[in-house]
This record gives C-alpha cells, structure tokens and sequence, in this order.
C-alpha cells in the first residue's frame, strides 16, 4: 500500500473506531432501556389482571347471593338455569358457569405470574398471556425507570442481548467482509 494512501485511510480508521465504540454504547443503554421495561410491563399487566379477577369475582359473588335467597346451592342454580327450557334463562346457566371458568382461569394466571422467579416470570407470562389484557395494558403503558434488583436484572440482560447482536450480526460480518476484500486486493495478481 502507497504511503498516502496509508495517510488517508489512518484517519478513517481512527473515525469508523470512534463510531464503533459509539454505536456500543448506544445499543448498551438501549437494550437496557428497552428490556428494564418488561417487568414494568408485567407490573402493569397484573393491575389490569388483579382488576378484571376481582370484577369476575364480584360478578361470581352475586351468582352465589341469587343462590342462597332462592334456597339452593350454587350448583343447583347453574343446573337448573341450564336445563330451563328457556332460552334466556338457559343463557344465564351458561354465563355462570363461563364466569366461574374466568374466575379460575384469571387466578390461575395471577398466582402463576405472582410466584414465578425472576428467571421464569417472562415464560410464566407468556404462557397465562390474555391477549385482551395485554392490548389493554399496552394502550395505557407508561415506561417507568425499574428500581428494583428485577429491574435491574432485566437491563443487564439487555445490555448483553443489545451487545451480542450487533457484536455477532453486524460487527463480525462486516469485518469478515472487509477482510475478504483486503485479502482479495492484497492476493498477487488483483
């Protein structure tokens, strides 16, 4: 290589290392940013679930009261109302029995989500994930700086997955690149 060219290309050297050591940094604090929020998410997520359990519960509460002054259990009460040759009433029967499935379906993921560790609480969430909720909570999220060690936690995983991207999907590639080309120029005969 012509000494003016190793001139010119020192510089850029010099410039494209800034911009590298730059663009690390930046993804670092955006992936730590980025995953900080997902138990945030979460928080808000169960509000939202622990709201709609109670409203169910509540819901389920005065299928028991309607119960009990008529003189029969609760059971009796959804078999009777199913077996009615009413329409109407057969789908009140109906819709006890889907609210005590709700309601055992949303403290199930409750308690799931709740007792989960802080290495299973994303897997346990997704697994329990109601679409509607989470629509829900995501139309009304608000980011918030986690102080917690889960907080924590999830931005040093961040800060990982943010480095080991750009580390193995754009860095590594881009120098193999570079230096395939600088072997081909180099090879005698090019």
């Amino acid at each position: 290589m012509n000494p003016a060219a190793v001139r010119l290309t020192r510089p850029l050297q010099s410039l494209a290392s800034a911009g590298d050591d730059l663009l690390d940094r930046l993804l670092c604090v955006a992936g730590a940013v980025l995953a900080s929020q997902v138990p945030e998410f979460i928080q808000q997520y169960l509000q939202r679930l622990g709201g709609r359990l109670d409203e169910a519960r509540r819901q389920l509460e005065g299928f028991h009261a309607v119960a009990a002054k008529s003189g029969l259990t609760f059971e009796q009460l959804v078999a009777r109302s199913q077996a009615s040759a009413e329409p109407t009433v057969a789908q009140l029967g109906r819709l006890m029995d889907a609210t005590v499935a709700r309601v055992d379906g949303l403290a199930a993921a409750e308690a799931g989500i709740r007792s989960a560790s802080l290495l299973t609480r994303p897997f346990v969430f997704l697994r329990h994930l109601d679409f509607e909720i989470a629509r829900s909570t995501w139309a009304v999220f608000r980011p918030a700086v986690p102080t917690t060690a889960e907080g924590l936690a999830y931005a040093a995983v961040g800060v990982l997955l943010a480095l080991a991207l750009y580390q193995l999907g754009v860095k590594r590639p881009v120098r193999r690149a570079w230096r395939r080309r600088a072997e081909r120029r180099a090879a005698p005969g090019a």
